[in-house]
């Protein structure tokens, strides 16, 4: 007899630099939960076209989706691609008698395609969405960008030049601000989902609350309450020692290079050498009303769609 294809029914969706990866490992903690040893394949975003990445992007991403594959059993990794839609049906073969079966890729808020194929793909499908006061998302994206030698830049310069790329898109630029404008993209699951299937939640009140808010989740997700350390962090972001330094390091490869060639203890205390965890830079005030300015109008129209005012976000 042959097995049952196990496909996903939960989708957790976005925002990037918005408590994905944090939310991403608490469910996984659950015992009648199963994700994709790919935490993000980004399949269904299939109107972000890989070739056309930018070489910073792709010198920080692991591309290779066939010699990923070709090992078994497949390893855990944060990104990969996955255009082959055997090769993403495949990244659910392990799951046993798990009731929920997820993954959890941010290019699917972004992407204008992926809440259709979503639907297309499973229209029972439950889709998770979780969101950052989009000011702070913004700063944190940039944080990241340093960290990963995209940029060496101030803040406000980095922007701006963000704000006038010539040829924007997922992996040919930054996206500071559109990936921080979520009312549109919210809106977007809400055309083809009902709405009982989808849930908004915010990284506020996983701060504030995260036992609280998981055991929403639970509920949302019809399965049993767990409890969780809620105060562990993932994904924090750290500030490159050497602004200069890291971008060559990140425009060369030497990053992805050393990952593989030693062990992560070696890796981790050259961290500590290169990069400061502690004590990161806020943002000004200045850069702060100017985000502000550029964002207020979809914070309003966003707590329009989830009826609750989002305004908060904007003091």
């Amino acid at each position: 007899m042959s097995k049952v294809q196990k496909i996903p029914n939960l989708f957790i969706v976005g925002a990037a630099k918005a408590g994905t990866t944090s939310l991403y490992h608490y469910l996984k903690e659950h015992p009648n939960v199963y994700f994709s040893p790919v935490k993000e394949p980004h399949h269904f975003s299939s109107d972000i076209i890989v070739d056309e990445f930018c070489t910073a992007y792709r010198k920080n991403t692991y591309l290779d989706a066939d010699g990923y594959f070709a090992n078994q059993p497949l390893e855990d990794v944060q990104t990969l691609f996955v255009r082959n839609h055997k090769q993403y049906l495949s990244l659910f073969d392990a799951c046993e008698q798990q009731q929920i079966i997820g993954e959890c890729s941010t290019s699917y808020l972004y992407s204008n395609v992926a809440a259709k194929r979503l639907f297309d793909f499973n229209p029972k499908a439950k889709i998770v969405i979780i969101l950052r006061n989009p000011v702070s998302r913004t700063y944190s994206h940039y944080q990241m960008a340093l960290r990963y030698g995209h940029t060496k830049l101030s803040f406000r310069k980095a922007l701006e030049k963000d704000m006038h790329h010539a040829d924007k898109g997922w992996g040919k630029s930054e996206l500071f601000l559109e990936l921080s404008q979520y009312a549109a993209q919210v809106q977007r699951y809400f055309d083809v989902f009902p709405s009982a299937q989808i849930k908004v939640l915010l990284l506020d009140d996983l701060k504030n609350d995260g036992q609280a808010v998981m055991n929403e989740l639970y509920e949302f997700l019809e399965i049993s309450s767990i409890a969780v350390d809620a105060e562990t962090r993932f994904n924090e972001a750290v500030l490159p020692k050497y602004k200069g330094l890291n971008s060559f390091i990140a425009r060369t490869g030497i990053r992805e290079a050393v990952k593989k060639v030693f062990s992560d203890s070696v890796t981790g205390k050259l961290k500590n050498v290169f990069y400061q965890h502690g004590n990161l830079q806020k943002l000004s005030a200045d850069d702060k009303r100017l985000l502000v300015t550029l964002l207020k109008d979809d914070v309003d129209e966003l707590s329009v769609l989830l009826k609750r005012d989002l305004s908060f976000w904007l003091a």
